[in-house]
């Protein structure tokens, strides 16, 4: 994943980037990284609150969403999973 600049003082960034490629399983620290991580230095205050929302949900469930095998259910849907999501099924058609 390509190198980000964070501001130094810039720790919230730095968790959520952490968190993003340490999902716990490797095929969303790939789809979730891969899209946080060229991003995370220019994501807006509110994207950033809602990739902290994305963050909390279950790997199970996102790793289906992510990658088409399900739905994303209404409660959960939004621009930021929903773009999180074509950068994945984007990246999939790509390979």
């Amino acid at each position: 994943m390509p190198e980000t600049s964070l501001a130094p003082n810039d720790s919230r960034r730095r968790r959520l980037l952490f968190r993003a490629t340490h999902r716990g399983t490797h095929e969303n620290d790939l789809l979730i990284g891969g899209y946080v991580a060229p991003r995370i230095a220019t994501l807006t205050e509110g994207e950033v609150e809602a990739l902290e929302a994305v963050m909390e949900l279950p790997d199970v469930e996102l790793a289906d969403w992510l990658t088409g095998r399900r739905e994303i259910p209404p409660e959960h849907d939004g621009p930021m999973l929903r773009a999180i999501r074509a950068a994945a099924l984007s990246t999939k058609d790509a390979v």
